[in-house]
């Protein structure tokens, strides 16, 4: 029961640090903090659905591919992740004022944020929902590390962006996903034999 109740509070902990780099570091700059962002704006530019509800759906067809691959614990904990982000994100943005001195110390800070917030997610055997699921999925298959992965997917969906947004703002992204998915590999790979709860519990079922 303890293990169970200190992986959720890591797990809140990961999806508020990633709220906390979404919405201080990298929204106020117009940074997607990930593909599903990315994918969402080519959905609302090909098809005119709302940016909202395309992140909606992008994240409701991952999440089903979720399930049947990773089993309903997982997936659930991945709803909660999503949920807490979401809160973090509309509370801080409208409710805490934060300055910025340089866009460039914002992606840094944006990126170590977002990169330990996910890398605690996957510990903890839960996602930031995303292309973190595919990213989880192709991993596991070949056997190679969930952040690479990850990075590859955001830069072929990034450079589909640029023909939609400003290329500055996709340059920024790519060098955001360059930080953080080194960081979330170094979590991923970390060795912490004191905390067992935080072995990677991401496989499939």
């Amino acid at each position: 029961m303890k293990k169970i109740i200190l992986s959720y509070i890591f797990l809140f902990f990961g999806a508020f640090l990633q709220g906390i780099s979404m919405s201080f570091f990298l929204f106020p700059h117009s940074i997607p903090s990930g593909g599903a962002a990315g994918l969402a704006l080519l959905v609302n530019h090909w098809f005119g659905f709302q940016l909202g509800f395309s992140l909606w759906l992008a994240n409701a067809v991952f999440l089903l591919f979720a399930y049947q691959y990773f089993g309903s614990s997982w997936t659930f904990r991945t709803i909660i992740s999503v949920a807490t982000t979401s809160t973090t994100v509309s509370f801080l943005a409208s409710q805490i004022p934060f300055p910025h001195i340089h866009i460039i110390l914002d992606i840094l800070a944006g990126s170590l944020f977002f990169g330990i917030g996910v890398g605690i997610l996957i510990r903890v055997g839960s996602s930031s929902g995303g292309m973190v699921i595919p990213a989880l999925m192709i991993a596991k298959y070949k056997n190679w590390s969930p952040g690479k992965v990850m990075m590859a997917i955001n830069l072929l969906i990034f450079l589909l962006t640029s023909l939609v947004i400003d290329y500055k703002i996709v340059v920024y992204a790519v060098i955001c996903q360059f930080l953080s998915t080194r960081i979330i590999d170094y979590i991923y790979e970390l060795n912490i034999h004191r905390l067992a709860l935080l072995t990677p519990s991401w496989r499939k079922k």
